[in-house]
């Protein structure tokens, strides 16, 4: 099969398919896997805004009363469903109307105490949102007065050669922010010492920029808080005194919320722990109480915050992959060039046998009978060259059997056709008389003629499908004794039996199976030597076919020419002697009789031990269209 010519078509379909499909496949992947890497990235950066929106509303509201508004508000601007849950599948807002099943999954969780540092890369060590300000939040009348504070440093500073501006932190705490310095720094201030803890139950103030204990000086732009209320100055950047660019202490409110949360950090701590703020107002403490101040911090600011819930945003409308069109130019090109390359190889190998064929055929047009084809391709194309070889053996095979029958017509006509002129001429010249005798030799001679030219009318009726046969049922035993006791006249010096097993009847043409027959024992009596026995036998092979078989005791036939008996005018005895046989037709009349009657004629021979010729006919004749 693998050398089949519809294998190998398939084979290279299916090989070109393949690499179609893998080709568009990868395309198809790469390009959709970078989409997807690429829609994953805007579908984080857009959980990421909602989510840090509903978190800045969790971190100033108490309860998560009136955040559909904003819920809805962020829904439209990215196109997209938001909905909140609590922790316990309860909905609190949807932006969805008929409220339908939400995602499988929550896309976050809103917790200003504890954010998802993947959603918010830049949240503090302690998890809590910078907008979680609790008891920490000033009312207005104090944001007015550090506000004042803070502008006048602000201007102090600019008219001294600074550039300061003011930020606001998250409770509302104003600061300096400063850059640069004057043209002609001012005479070093030196630092007044380490800031004083104060005692249990007060507001312990330290600096800004590390832990109470310890000296430090600060950076540019970060004014120092004692709890003296002094404004020292860093050598570094020099500040004039008449400035005093100094952070303002702590509000009322700010000193109530850090006495609360200093008692938590102690409570977690278990020593004396100092807490302060930040220059925006943020607590801090030492790094040993980090964990303590994180962990009291939430507890200060539970009641202040909304309770964590679950966050589900809508995936966006999918977008079909952009493809690149150099790629798809690309990988087509690519699949051409295989194409080609496959198609080409197993053109050549299909067109090389064939080409090799019709130079084959031009040979044999052009009158060389042995022309033959070197194929040594398997399957469909080497079968096409056996079969011209096969055909080409049998037309050069046909043309010198026709040679060869030309030939022998001719001269089994000259023989006859040169007695009879001669025997005529002889006559007309004077040198013969036309007796009785001659007369009966030249009607001899006449009827020799007309024997040969009825056998070859005969073989050409069959040949061409036109040997009509009228078939009638025939009792084979008595057909084959009536032909006996007409032979036996004849048979001098011979026995000649029949012989039959059962009583086989069949349907065929009397007259033509009387000649085959007749002719088989002609042949037999005239190749068996006086003394011999000629057999006729009749029997019947299974319930379709009857066997008739001629037997004889002469020569035999030599191996070597079993296969060429049934053909025309072929003589064992090349001398063509009519002592030694007929005209050659009688045998091939014979198979052409047996076919006609849908069987067959075979001879099985064994030197010097006789032949044996049979006829196996069925038992209905099948009349040849």
């Amino acid at each position: 099969m693998r050398h089949s010519l519809l294998v190998r078509l398939i084979a290279g379909s299916v090989l070109i398919a393949v690499c179609s499909i893998v080709a568009t496949a990868w395309l198809a992947a790469r390009s959709t896997s970078g989409e997807i890497r690429h829609q994953q990235g805007q579908t984080l950066a857009r959980d990421a805004r909602v989510n840090d929106a509903l978190l800045g509303y969790a971190a100033s509201h108490p309860r998560w009363d009136g955040v559909e508004e904003t819920v809805r508000r962020l829904a439209r601007q990215r196109d997209q469903r938001v909905a909140l849950t609590t922790e316990g599948g309860a909905l609190i807002a949807d932006s969805a109307t008929g409220r339908p099943p939400l995602p499988a999954r929550a896309s976050a969780v809103v917790d200003p105490l504890a954010v998802d540092v993947s959603l918010v890369p830049g949240t503090a060590t302690d998890r809590i949102d910078a907008r979680a300000v609790g008891p920490f939040l000033l009312p207005g009348p104090e944001r007015a007065r550090l506000r004042e504070e803070v502008d006048a440093q602000a201007a102090c500073l600019r008219h001294e050669g600074w550039r300061a501006t003011v930020a606001v932190g998250p409770g509302g705490r104003p600061y300096l922010r400063r850059e640069g310095g004057p043209a002609t720094p001012a005479p070093d201030i030196a630092h007044p010492g380490p800031p004083v803890s104060v005692p249990s139950g007060h507001v312990p103030v330290t600096t800004l920029t590390g832990p109470p204990g310890r000296p430090t000086r600060a950076p540019a732009g970060r004014p120092t808080v004692t709890p003296e209320g002094t404004v020292p100055s860093t050598p570094s950047q020099p500040v004039s005194p008449s400035c005093s660019p100094n952070a303002p202490g702590p509000t009322t409110t700010e000193k109530r919320a850090l006495n609360q949360l200093a008692a938590l950090v102690r409570k977690c701590h278990g020593s004396r722990v100092e807490v302060w703020l930040d220059e925006t107002g943020k607590p801090s403490a030492a790094a040993s109480a980090a964990e303590c101040l994180a962990t009291a911090r939430r507890a200060q600011l539970k009641p202040y915050v909304a309770p964590a819930a679950l966050l589900y945003i809508g995936s966006p409308e999918d977008r079909t992959p952009a493809i690149d069109p150099y790629d798809i130019a690309g990988v087509t090109a690519v699949i051409l060039v295989l194409a080609v390359g496959v198609s080409v190889l197993v053109a050549t190998r299909l067109t090389r046998p064939m080409r090799a064929v019709t130079a084959a055929a031009r040979q044999m047009r052009a009158g060389d009978g042995s022309a033959r084809v070197m194929v040594h391709a398997k399957g469909e194309v080497g079968e096409l060259g056996a079969a011209f070889n096969e055909m080409s053996e049998h037309l050069d095979r046909m043309e010198q059997q026709r040679k060869a029958m030309v030939s022998d017509v001719s001269h089994e006509l000259r023989t006859p056709l040169s007695n009879i002129r001669g025997w005529l001429e002889a006559t007309q010249d004077g040198v013969a008389e036309l007796d009785p005798a001659l007369t009966a030799s030249l009607v001899e001679e006449a009827m020799v003629l007309q024997h040969i030219i009825d056998d070859l009318q005969q073989l050409a009726l069959a040949d061409a499908g036109k040997l009509r046969l009228h078939p009638e049922p025939v009792d084979v035993a008595d057909l084959l004794e009536q032909i006996a006791t007409v032979y036996r006249a004849a048979a001098a010096g011979l026995m000649v039996t029949v012989e039959v097993t059962g009583r086989p009847h069949l349907d065929a043409d009397p007259v033509r199976l009387r000649q085959a027959v007749g002719n088989l024992l002609t042949n037999a009596l005239r190749h068996t030597p006086a003394g011999g026995r000629v057999s006729l036998r009749a029997y019947a092979d299974g319930d379709d076919d009857v066997l008739i078989e001629v037997a004889d005791t002469g020569p035999g036939i030599a191996p070597e020419h079993l296969p060429y008996v049934f053909d025309r005018f072929w003589r064992a005895e090349k001398s063509r002697s009519r002592q030694t046989g007929g005209s050659g037709l009688g045998l091939a009349i014979v198979r052409q009789l047996a076919e006609a009657h849908g069987g067959s004629a075979a001879v099985r021979s064994e030197p010097a031990r006789g032949a044996t010729f049979v006829l196996r006919l069925p038992r209905r004749t099948k009349i040849r269209d």
